[in-house]
């Protein structure tokens, strides 16, 4: 698998009568996720941020720091430069090497833990587990929205494009959400954003 497979994968969904045009509500753009601003940030900012990597995939180019309290990933996808051009953070799957040290001494620290919010935000303060219903409160409605899955699970693709705004600033930011069901307002699982240059 290519290096940068995990960043062409970004698509928006296919129109459906579900999309929405942005220019009738308002919008925000955004700059960072987890801290890391993607096109003008490097790898050693992360490193600095966040320690020592949990895992590297792809001849350790893509690195991947876990939040074993929280049950999150964090990704990032930098060029041949070390810039990065993508920031993901995601729910761990239940069943992955991450969640798999929940006695660890690291897990167990959990409980005391004075930090009881997530740091790994995008700049408006999105987090995993917010309600899908508060993406469009921080951002307006998304340039498109469709169904998804990942992991065989059922899901919602949140897609905005930030072209509007200038190249200055990164141009994508996907929300993967948890269908609303039964009731159960949808939850935020995935934020990704990306650099202009993918």
């Amino acid at each position: 698998m290519p290096r940068y497979a995990l960043a062409q994968r970004i698509e928006p969904p296919r129109k459906t009568e579900t999309n929405v045009s942005t220019a009738a509500t308002q919008r925000s753009d955004e700059l960072t996720l987890a801290g890391l601003r993607p096109g003008r940030d490097d790898t050693t900012k992360a490193e600095r941020l966040f320690r020592k990597p949990f895992s590297t995939k792809y001849d350790g180019a893509n690195k991947i720091w876990q939040d074993a309290c929280r049950h999150q990933l964090l990704s990032i996808i930098p060029d041949s430069t070390g810039t990065i051009l993508e920031v993901r953070v995601a729910q761990a799957n239940p069943d992955s090497r991450a969640n798999s040290n929940a006695g660890s001494p690291s897990a167990e620290g959990c409980v005391s833990s004075t930090e009881s919010h997530s740091r790994w935000t995008t700049g408006h303060g999105l987090v995993i587990g917010d309600a899908c219903s508060r993406v469009t409160a921080l951002y307006g409605q998304p340039g498109s929205r469709g169904p998804s899955t990942k992991d065989g699970q059922q899901l919602e693709l949140l897609y905005y494009a930030f072209d509007w705004a200038g190249p200055d600033v990164p141009q994508v930011m996907a929300v993967l959400c948890t269908p609303e069901k039964n009731a159960k307002r949808g939850r935020v699982v995935e934020i990704t954003l990306a650099a202009p240059s993918l």
